[in-house]
């Protein structure tokens, strides 16, 4: 006889967490759910604008009062349950919910642990809610949240989709691959997304929670990537293992890996809770160094790694503030470089909080600001934390790094707003790296021809009277949206980009035509003038034609 252990999938029955070994349950739950018209278009259509808004903002109270509206009817639509129970979290009559789940009903959902008995119907267990992608909608369920839960999260919690995970799957090139890496996949957000476009996925995490959740989502949504239950094993399209960071894969090679890492910086105290969602348990920004020093060691030649991080920014000698943020990521890729891997990098940091602000913001992410004793004795903790090691703040942001050459290392700090998703922006940046890299090498700079791209635009500023600007912009409209001054020359070189002379002919033609450049000055000054050209091509501002 087949013992019911081994005839379990792995992470398809962990305690306290939803359950993923029966297929055809799922199926009815997709099923009804499609049914229930649970996605967000039809959410915003059922809520009106306002309501649906409010209910991203967390505020319940519009939501609340349409769908107690809804119930009074013979027969309530069956998006009014589903958003009662799943999204906001109360408890619904019994009767309606098998109304919403004719097929599925109250025992299907208490089997695959969706729900709860109360005294008054049936309460979730799980968040469960739409995701768009380029590719599918699809549903997610995660732990429930503090709008639905209050208290201190439980210190396994598995997170749902936030917006640190969204801006990670933004910033992911999506060029097919063979094989990816998924590190710390909670609930499965970056693994559904490398389904669309990845032959074979690895999704790791320390948490047996985790893993259920993801497993369960995936299968949830089997049909968006034509998985069969089968699919979802060792050797399959989709493995699941449970390790820390990188130690579950030693010894495989990967395309592609993702990483939402738990990066938090949390003070190391006796006794203190450490949310596993979060934070790795090492102190202060060590793990995500050991990560990037690592991750080398799992990429094919070329493989790529798109993650986000936190590093620590260290007051200076004197007492002020640290005002070079780089300094811990170029130690790090200095690190990652003497175990003999050459490694392109590029770090742009998104936002930068003083330690006060830190301690502030991860303290109300676990909702421990709800209990006023212990919030400050953790905020005291943060605080000891940081002065222990010299730390003024922290800084956030996306990180990428290459098995290659070591062609880039990038340093860059941009605080406004990138288009969305930044993906396709991004990869066209790191093709004209490469591409400029083949001119160095080759000194065919001056052989390019250029042109401005559609969504640049220049502005001139001047006083009133003033005979010639005194600023000259360059402004991008999409990508990265950055904007930067011009040189008078490079001005002129850049409105003469047509695409009908070279690089080297115009540069010429401007230090010809300049009064003020001395004959045996013209060469020195094409090659200045080159080199902010190249800047301007490696930022985005303009782009190659071929004459």
């Amino acid at each position: 006889m087949t013992s019911i252990a081994s005839a379990t999938p792995e992470f398809a029955a962990v305690p306290d967490a939803p359950a993923s070994g029966d297929v055809v349950l799922l199926d009815a739950l997709a099923a009804e759910l499609e049914a229930a018209r649970f996605y967000y278009d039809d959410i915003e259509a059922f809520l009106g604008a306002d309501g649906f808004q409010a209910l991203n903002r967390e505020q319940v109270t519009p939501a609340r009062r349409i769908i107690v509206r809804e119930f009074t009817k013979p027969r309530p639509h069956p998006l009014a349950v589903v958003l009662s129970l799943f999204i906001i979290g109360d408890e619904v009559n019994a009767t309606l919910v098998r109304d919403a789940f004719p097929t599925l009903g109250v025992e299907g959902l208490e089997e695959l642990r969706l729900i709860e008995w109360t005294d008054f119907g049936v309460k979730a267990t799980v968040d469960l809610r739409p995701h768009a992608s380029e590719a599918n909608e699809i549903w997610v369920a995660s732990d429930l949240g503090q709008l639905q839960a209050p208290g201190v999260l439980r210190n396994d919690y598995v997170l749902g989709i936030g917006q640190a995970s969204l801006t990670l799957a933004r910033f992911v090139d999506r060029s097919p691959v063979k094989s990816a890496l998924d590190v710390g996949a909670g609930c499965g957000i970056q693994t559904f997304h490398l389904l669309d476009h990845c032959e074979r996925v690895v999704a790791t995490d320390i948490s047996d929670r985790a893993l259920a959740y993801t497993r369960f989502n995936v299968l949830l949504n089997r049909r968006a990537w034509n998985l069969e239950p089968q699919d979802v094993r060792r050797g399959g399209r989709l493995h699941l293992v449970k390790g820390d960071m990188l130690k579950p894969v030693a010894g495989q090679r990967f395309d592609l890996v993702v990483s939402n890492p738990p990066f938090v910086i949390t003070p190391r105290v006796p006794g203190g809770d450490v949310f596993t969602y979060r934070d790795g348990g090492l102190p202060g920004d060590q793990l995500v160094g050991e990560l990037i020093t690592q991750v080398p060691k799992v990429l094919v030649p070329g493989g790529q790694v798109f993650m986000l991080a936190n590093w620590e920014i260290a007051h200076a000698d004197g007492g002020e503030a640290e005002l070079d943020w780089k300094k811990r990521p170029q130690e790090w890729i200095a690190a990652a470089h003497q175990g003999g891997q050459p490694l392109d990098s590029w770090f742009i940091q998104r936002d930068q909080a003083n330690g006060h602000e830190y301690a502030e913001t991860w303290l109300k992410d676990a909702a421990e600001a709800r209990d006023p004793e212990l919030y400050a004795q953790r905020y005291g903790q943060y605080l000891d934390d940081f002065a222990a090691r010299n730390v003024y703040g922290v800084g956030f942001g996306m990180v990428w790094l290459r098995a290659f050459g070591g062609v880039i290392e990038r340093y860059e700090e941009i605080l406004h707003p990138l288009e969305e998703p930044i993906g396709p922006a991004f990869a066209a940046a790191v093709e004209r790296a490469d591409e400029a890299a083949q001119w160095q090498a080759a000194d065919a700079m001056k052989d390019q021809y250029f042109a401005v791209p559609d969504d640049v635009t220049e502005e001139r500023h001047q006083r009133p009277g003033a005979e010639h600007p005194s600023v000259i912009l360059l402004r991008q409209g999409a990508g990265f949206r950055r904007s930067t001054i011009l040189t008078s020359e490079a001005a002129g070189f850049v409105s003469a980009c047509d695409g009908d002379l070279n690089a080297g002919v115009i540069a010429q033609a401007i230090a010809t035509l300049s009064p003020d450049i001395a004959e045996e000055d013209e060469a020195a000054f094409v090659e200045n003038l080159l080199q902010q050209i190249e800047h301007l091509f490696l930022m985005g501002f303009l782009h190659v034609t071929h004459g």
